[in-house]
């Protein structure tokens, strides 16, 4: 297996999305980069370098000068600028500059930290993405937006900076613990969602493979996930337009996932996030409330919730989370709705008794 798609800026090519079934030929795909003479260094987390770090190493070494590996402990806690200036610190001494390359072995945590490394360490230096989650492989990885969060503030410190490879190994998706694959499935649930009607009736017909983590049917469904999310980043490279629709569910998920202290798993939030979104959608005559039963039908057949009972969120704090948010734009929400299943769009007028009223509907309390 070897499928590669190209992501384009200004009609030029700026890097590849390679899947494959191992790492076996991650040193030939890097060694593209001139690499013999320069230093990689591997960055991942304490989980991750359990499994991986090993493997990816000695497919390295042979195609650079040195390579080494700097390992933080696993967890959202840990994305922050402490541990960013943890890995400058670690570069500095090992006189890495600037025509070296980062690796972010591992999930969204280790990518969006790394590349937020990576673009700012020098003013910018060369990274490569190894996805390891299935969110990261679908979602993260892809695009080049990089961040770190601040206090508790998702991802409100950061950067576009896009890597120069993204090398998904599909067998990493074996390893993973049961939430951690269903939470990739409500950013894969979405995609369909927002851009392609087709592809989420897919989704919905090959649920059993998918839950099985079929070969074939993960690698049909990566693929489709990343050509939309290369199409999107490709037409909104920087998120001033159509990227925004990529936030389908995350305006209320991102609030409910600061509030719930990140234990909750952003896949899961995005999923609470777009059932709120759908029932705002049909209470806007957009869409049916069969298509919303439907939506929800699909994110429990993959273990993903639908209903925000027995978190012991308070609804007014949830929404005044959202104003916080960094999608922002001069006070005003640009909350994502469905014009029907497959089309959505940005919509600036939600209210404050709109987003109550969606979140009394999936089951918040004390507004």
């Amino acid at each position: 297996m070897n499928d590669r798609m190209t992501v384009h800026r200004d009609g030029k090519d700026i890097y590849d999305i390679v899947l494959e079934a191992s790492f076996g030929h991650l040193g030939e795909e890097v060694a593209r980069f001139d690499t013999k003479d320069r230093k990689l260094c591997i960055v991942t987390d304490s989980n991750v370098a359990y499994l991986y770090q090993e493997q990816v190493q000695e497919q390295l070494i042979p195609y650079c000068k040195e390579c080494h590996s700097f390992i933080f402990q696993a967890g959202e806690a840990q994305k922050n600028l402490d541990t960013v200036q943890e890995l400058y610190r670690y570069l500095i001494v090992r006189y890495y500059d600037r025509n070296d390359i980062l690796v972010a072995l591992g999930g969204g945590v280790v990518g969006d930290l790394c590349g937020y490394a990576a673009a700012t360490y020098l003013r910018g230096i060369r990274f490569i993405q190894l996805p390891t989650t299935l969110l990261s492989q679908v979602d993260s990885s892809i695009g080049g937006k990089t961040g770190v969060d601040f206090d508790a503030y998702k991802n409100m410190v950061g950067a576009f900076h896009m890597p120069i490879l993204v090398y998904t190994n599909i067998e990493t998706l074996l390893t993973l613990e049961e939430e951690q694959y269903s939470s990739g499935m409500g950013e894969i649930i979405k995609h369909g969602l927002i851009k392609n009607r087709l592809y989420y009736n897919w989704i919905k017909e090959h649920a059993e493979e998918i839950s099985r983590r079929e070969k074939g049917a993960c690698q049909t469904m990566i693929w489709e996930s990343d050509k939309i999310k290369r199409n999107v980043v490709e037409e909104d490279p920087t998120e001033k337009g159509e990227r925004a629709l990529l936030n389908f569910g995350h305006t209320l998920g991102h609030a409910v996932e600061k509030l719930t202290g990140f234990k909750l798993l952003h896949g899961q939030c995005v999923a609470l996030g777009s059932a709120a979104a759908a029932y705002l959608s049909a209470k806007r005559g957009f869409i049916s409330m069969g298509d919303v039963e439907e939506l929800c039908q699909t994110f429990k057949q993959f273990g993903l919730p639908v209903s925000l009972k027995g978190l012991n969120l308070d609804i007014n704090k949830i929404i005044a989370a959202t104003k916080s948010d960094k999608k922002m734009d001069s006070g005003t929400i640009k909350f994502v709705l469905l014009r029907e299943v497959g089309n959505a769009f940005v919509d600036r007028t939600v209210t404050d008794e709109e987003m109550k009223d969606a979140l009394i509907w999936l089951g918040g309390g004390q507004a």
